[in-house]
């Protein structure tokens, strides 16, 4: 299992995903966690979406995208995500706000093992579109490779 960088910054993944490790700011107030666009962001966003009550034996994902980028962020609880190119596979435990995962287009994303407060939130960089989404395993791998 790969693990966040400790500061801010990110870890390549053979799979060509990434790990993002997000600034906090601490103060009397609590703790705030940001990025931007071209700072820590890979992406500009143009659509969010939130998973949460799943139970923890479901699958998530199980699909790429032969266009779209997404970062994924526990923002409550923990999910493991699994990244796979085809020919290299990840497994990264989501359970810190200020850690995500990119997956960059032709990477293949599954999530799973969700605690029940688990909340993923989902930062694309385009709008929903049915033509982007590979859902078969196979037909991945007759693109990808």
């Amino acid at each position: 299992m790969v693990h966040a960088p400790s500061g801010v910054g990110t870890v390549a993944l053979p799979s060509g995903a990434s790990l993002i490790r997000f600034p906090e700011v601490a103060d009397l107030r609590g703790l705030l966690t940001f990025a931007e666009v071209d700072g820590q962001l890979p992406f500009p966003v143009n659509r969010f979406f939130l998973v949460h009550g799943v139970p923890s034996q479901e699958l998530r994902g199980e699909h790429a995208h032969r266009h779209l980028h997404q970062l994924l962020i526990a923002v409550a609880g923990a999910v493991s995500v699994l990244t796979d190119n085809g020919s290299e596979r990840e497994e990264v435990r989501l359970d810190d706000p200020t850690v995500g995962v990119h997956i960059p287009p032709m990477v293949w994303g599954v999530q799973f093992r969700h605690t029940a407060d688990a909340v993923l939130m989902v930062l694309a960089s385009d709008r929903y579109e049915a033509d982007d989404y590979i859902r078969d395993y196979g037909e991945f791998l007759s693109e990808v490779l």
